[in-house]
């Protein structure tokens, strides 16, 4: 079982620990593994993000999305990461490589895990919204749709709440 690689086999041990990240990249492409990163990310933090962020121009979206659901501070049916959740910015570069993804499977997640950090930090997640919105200026490409797609997306939780920063950024993205 994928979980039993996090647990058992390769936190405590830097060969093992390489090789049962790796298993987890390839277990990823047949079927989710966003469970079974999360031993890793509690402990091996830095070297886990480390290699994750080596993997965000994989070719292969299901490794691109375990990137960033995998290490969704508030992943539904899964214990928090309490370090992501105290200090959002751990995950944050991990995202903003992430934001233009070529496929929505990719760009859900991100929004997803952007509104997990908007739960603990809102302010965080409106300027991280604005700004990825300044980004796009111009003529709206298929991908800057995506974009504003992603930050309505992110949004709708404080958007639901009434949050008027949150109301105004939603309809900045429309």
């Amino acid at each position: 079982h994928s979980a039993l690689l996090g647990e058992f086999g390769g936190t405590d041990d830097d060969v093992l620990f390489s090789a049962a990240l790796d298993a987890n990249f390839e277990l990823t492409m047949r079927f989710t593994a966003e469970f079974s990163i999360r031993p890793f990310l509690r402990a091996r933090l830095a070297q886990t993000l480390q290699r994750l962020g080596q993997r965000v121009d994989d070719p292969n979206p299901h490794i691109r999305r375990l990137i960033s659901e995998g290490t969704r501070p508030r992943l539904p049916w899964a214990t928090h990461l309490q370090a992501v959740r105290t200090d959002p910015t751990l995950t944050l570069p991990l995202l903003t490589a992430l934001r233009d993804d070529p496929d929505r499977y990719v760009t859900r997640s991100v929004a997803n895990h952007l509104g997990d950090l908007g739960k603990d930090h809102p302010g965080l997640l409106l300027e991280t919204c604005r700004v990825w919105l300044d980004e796009l200026g111009g003529p709206s490409s298929a991908a800057a749709k995506e974009r504003r797609w992603l930050i309505r997306h992110a949004l709708r939780h404080p958007a639901k709440k009434g949050l008027p920063a949150a109301l105004a950024l939603r309809r900045q993205a429309a």
